[in-house]
């Protein structure tokens, strides 16, 4: 992993491996990786996973899908926008502004340059549940061979580990082993793969103006993070500095979204980060990513956790169904409607001088 210093302490995305969470581990060997996950949510927001689990196979198969699609002529890949309010389908560059979602109005909006398509879980795949189906739209798939199959495997085995990690956040708050079914047993989970190119041969002078993706915090749970091995991705760091970070060899990125902050009334962090790829000989250099959201049950309400609220703790939240903390921050990337109850997040921004 490489990391840019902003101070006399070089910031530090911690790499935990989860294997025994994956596996037969010990309760000591739990422990151990309990306590490395704690100090992560408490010291960063991000971390790397080793001991993953997902085959380097499947994780081939998902960067072949995404070149297949992205590779394609843009008109090609405009057939598959699909309407604002699905959250599927193809995106097509400059058409979000991520900073919105947190009520910070950017000096050029809609100006984020990737590029992505997304997929995610639906109503035929919990039959029987009664849903708020704007949350759980069909799927549909590109005719790029093999994309369905490559990108099917990969979002099962992200669902798995993203499960893990809610597994480990509930030993480590000391919450029913159970407890994260309650609020996501059938979850708002969406793929989102990113594509962060111009058009081959455009050349910029990067002035401040051109953004990958603006600064935001994630919306749910926990979002699992596969990335190419390219600048571009920055974290906030607790001094007001932006960070670059870098994938190790077969890490998985793991960072905490605002519903965790809340359940944990901040005692864990959903961390400001944004993507800002670098320029080569005037050219931005390509970068892939694709990030698997875990976000919890649309009906559920999430407030601060008992646990986590006392006299020098004062809650600092009111509790919020996801379904109305989701359309509040997707009205805001989607559609350039400030999401004015994200206050303390933008606060953060506006602190850190990105806007």
């Amino acid at each position: 992993m490489t990391t840019t210093s902003h101070s006399a302490i070089p910031f530090h995305v911690p790499v935990v491996d989860i294997s025994a969470y994956v596996g037969a581990g010990t309760d000591d060997e739990r422990a151990e990786v309990a306590t490395a996950v704690d100090a992560a949510c408490r010291e960063v927001g991000f971390m790397q996973v080793l001991g993953h689990g997902i085959a380097p196979e499947v994780v081939a198969g998902l960067a072949t899908a995404m070149d297949g699609f992205f590779g394609m002529p843009p008109d090609d890949k405009r057939r598959w926008i699909r309407p604002g309010g699905e959250n599927r389908g193809y995106t097509p560059p400059r058409s979000e502004s991520l900073s919105l979602s947190l009520g910070v109005e950017s000096a050029t909006r809609m100006n984020d340059f990737f590029e992505a398509f997304n997929v995610g879980r639906a109503v035929s795949d919990y039959p029987g549940a009664t849903l708020l189906e704007e949350h759980y739209a069909e799927n549909t798939w590109p005719d790029v061979a093999g994309f369905e199959p490559h990108v099917t495997a990969y979002v099962e085995e992200a669902g798995r580990v993203a499960t893990t990690m809610t597994t480990i956040f509930a030993d480590v708050l000391g919450l029913a082993p159970d407890f994260f079914d309650t609020i996501a047993d059938h979850s708002i989970d969406v793929l989102r793969m990113n594509n962060y190119a111009l058009p081959e041969g455009t050349r910029v002078d990067l002035d401040g103006d051109l953004t990958g993706m603006g600064e935001h915090t994630d919306f749910g749970i926990v979002t699992v993070l596969w990335a190419d091995q390219v600048r571009g991705l920055q974290v906030l760091g607790g001094d007001g500095g932006w960070y670059d970070v870098l994938p190790a060899d077969g890490a998985l990125l793991i960072n905490l979204g605002d519903l965790t902050a809340r359940l944990t009334n901040e005692r864990w962090l959903s961390t400001l980060h944004r993507v800002k790829p670098p320029l080569v000989d005037g050219t931005v250099e390509r970068r892939r990513s694709a990030a698997f959201f875990h976000d919890g049950n649309a009906e559920a309400v999430v407030g601060p956790l008992a646990s986590c609220v006392d006299a020098e703790h004062p809650a600092l939240y009111d509790p919020v169904s996801v379904d109305e903390h989701i359309r509040a921050k997707l009205a805001g990337s989607r559609a350039g409607v400030r999401n004015d109850a994200a206050h303390r997040e933008a606060a953060r921004v506006r602190a850190s001088g990105a806007v």
